[in-house]
């Protein structure tokens, strides 16, 4: 699968190796409560054209995760992920009002506001230590600057399946006050 678009972004600032990001408003479609590996099978029959509209939707960049990162799965550009939620960012050209409504019942489609986010960029795999080592290293980063994070940290991952890990661009990010 082409990727068509990445999310939009300006930096702000940057700390150290982290970046301040400000997002424009995204809408995800977000699958909770299942593995990876589920999540991402279900969100791709959505974009496939499994929705009322059997619309094939692009796939864009990041895909954004949160929780148990132990099961890996292949994955496109970038996948977010999140404790207990993963989701896929529509292009920027929908709306709530035009995005596909998901014939699967798991799916949810949400509207998140625009938003601050510092993010710290890493190559390589995204083990569970990986990960932690640098969640770990953007919190400490945040708080040596006096800047606030808020909610869940989360894993961005920009790279197909067939990327070497060494050359694989992935991200840990909180959103900020």
């Amino acid at each position: 699968m082409i990727v068509t678009e990445t999310i939009a972004y300006d930096v702000v600032r940057s700390v150290g190796l982290v970046e301040i990001r400000q997002y424009r408003s995204l809408i995800l479609a977000t699958v909770r409560g299942r593995s990876d590996n589920g999540a991402f099978g279900i969100l791709f029959d959505y974009i496939s054209g499994n929705n009322q509209t059997r619309q094939r939707i692009p796939m864009t960049a990041p895909v954004i995760s949160t929780g148990d990162r132990r099961e890996k799965i292949a994955m496109t550009t970038p996948v977010i992920s999140n404790r207990g939620e993963f989701s896929f960012v529509l292009p920027q050209s929908y709306s709530m009002d035009t995005a596909p409504e998901p014939l699967d019942e798991g799916i949810e489609l949400s509207l998140v506001p625009p938003r601050k986010v510092a993010v710290l960029r890493f190559r390589g795999r995204t083990t569970e230590a990986n990960v932690q080592k640098k969640t770990a290293a953007l919190l400490e980063t945040l708080r040596g600057a006096g800047v606030q994070a808020k909610g869940e940290p989360f894993l961005m991952r920009y790279n197909p399946p067939i990327t070497p890990g060494f050359l694989r661009r992935n991200e840990v990010g909180t959103d900020i006050i």
